[in-house]
């Protein structure tokens, strides 16, 4: 029996084409913004599997260069943010007595939680994810927040509201994802 390989679908052709012609270039790139190997090796991957899940439309090397390129500045921030946040957690860890800290498990489920309400805080506008911190992790009562950030007691009320039900949502959507 003779087995026929059928040939690639056109998108998955071009991924494949853009990875040999661009790898290499885009995981030097990542590892001089990096300065570490490993770090570029998953974000040039994570680059890849971007692509994978929506091909592009580009002409010519020049413009694959700058898609790649712009994919991998949004990931490199990203990047930046996750171990910022991650520092700040390891911080506050630290500052715990031995028998208060979180199993290595818990540790694991608290960052990728954080990871997750930093890029819901990133996606809210400023003044609506300014009031959540503000009302969440400070306390503040309304009219102080609405003070602080220049606007009436009703739209603070308005802003907690729309932050609190984008708070819903990825609670929901991470449920989903452990249930699965």
């Amino acid at each position: 029996m003779d087995i026929v390989l059928s040939p690639l679908p056109p998108d998955t052709a071009l991924v494949q084409t853009l990875y040999s012609n661009h790898h290499r270039w885009l995981y030097e790139l990542l590892r001089r913004r990096l300065s570490n190997a490993c770090d570029a090796a998953d974000l040039a991957h994570d680059i890849f599997v971007r692509v994978l899940k929506r091909p592009p439309v580009l002409a010519c090397v020049v413009h694959q260069r700058s898609y790649l390129a712009t994919i991998a500045r949004g990931l490199c921030i990203d990047h930046w943010r996750r171990r910022q946040l991650e520092q700040a957690w390891l911080q506050a860890l630290a500052a715990r007595p031995e028998p208060l800290q979180p199993s290595p498990e818990q540790r694991a489920i608290i960052i990728e939680t954080l990871y997750e309400v930093d890029a819901m805080l990133a996606r809210l506008p400023q003044r609506v994810s300014a009031a959540f911190v503000l009302a969440q992790l400070h306390g503040m009562p309304y009219k102080a927040i609405a003070v602080e950030i220049g606007v009436s007691e009703r739209m603070v009320k308005k802003y907690l509201a729309q932050a609190l039900m984008h708070c819903a949502m990825l609670e929901a959507e991470l449920d989903g994802l452990l249930v699965q």
